[in-house]
């Protein structure tokens, strides 16, 4: 049984238009995987309707075999889905800790979870006390992942987390990912533009195209292709 499968995915923002067209996808326990494409090719979209910010209108969502399509933001939460947004959200005025506080949804192991993660991230150590709104732009999206995480979520999707990072932190984004997969155990669903990054940390790639999957190949092959990459990222 997969990690997450979709199937003839449809969404869309107003009712005459819609922006996913039957997309299907499948990921393995652990497994990473990038989805790519154009500006409006729908990759946000999709990560918004498998967490149920937009409401499909038809198709499956199924997450270890459990449909899920269509359930409220937080029952899909609460079943093992975490969403970091591009742009982070975190709150500004909060500070690094009751983030966090607020990412673990109640669990009764925040405690411990906290103190995993703060192994991963020892940044956020330091500034526990400290205002989201005081950190770099780095630490900001350390803290939206850590937050994520809190849940101890069984999927983390993640839209465009490199956006607006230094390549310096462009890669330890990367190095952070993979350690994520491997000592979290965690399913990786990520949306990047960054093609260092989509290569560096996702095993497959799905190429969407005006709501559509057009292609799926390894991240090694779409991402290593200079046709690909012209026909389809721009």
């Amino acid at each position: 049984m997969g990690a997450l499968e979709v199937r003839n995915l449809v969404a869309g923002y107003t009712a005459k238009v819609e922006v996913l067209n039957r997309v299907s996808l499948a990921l393995e326990k652990q497994e990473a995987v990038a989805v790519l494409g154009a500006n409006g090719a729908g990759k946000t979209t999709l990560l918004r309707t498998i967490s149920g910010l937009l409401p499909p209108r038809s198709g499956s969502v199924r997450l270890f075999g459990e449909e899920i399509a269509g359930l409220a933001p937080h029952r899909i939460a609460l079943s093992g889905v975490a969403h970091v947004p591009e742009g982070r959200q975190i709150f500004v005025g909060q500070t690094v800790a009751e983030n966090l506080l607020l990412g673990a949804m109640g669990s009764e192991q925040q405690r411990e979870r906290r103190e995993q993660l703060l192994e991963v991230f020892p940044i956020l150590r330091e500034k526990l006390n400290q205002h989201a709104g005081e950190l770099s732009g780095g630490q900001q999206q350390m803290l939206a992942i850590a937050r994520g995480l809190m849940s101890s979520p069984s999927l983390l999707m993640l839209d465009e987390p490199s956006l607006g990072l230094s390549p310096k932190l462009v890669d330890e984004l990367a190095d952070l990912l993979r350690r994520i997969r491997t000592e979290l155990g965690v399913t990786l669903l990520l949306v990047e533009q960054n093609a260092a990054v989509a290569a560096g940390v996702a095993d497959r790639a799905y190429v969407l195209r005006l709501g559509s999957v057009v292609l799926e190949e390894s991240a090694e092959e779409v991402l290593g292709s200079e046709q690909v990459l012209s026909a389809y990222l721009g």
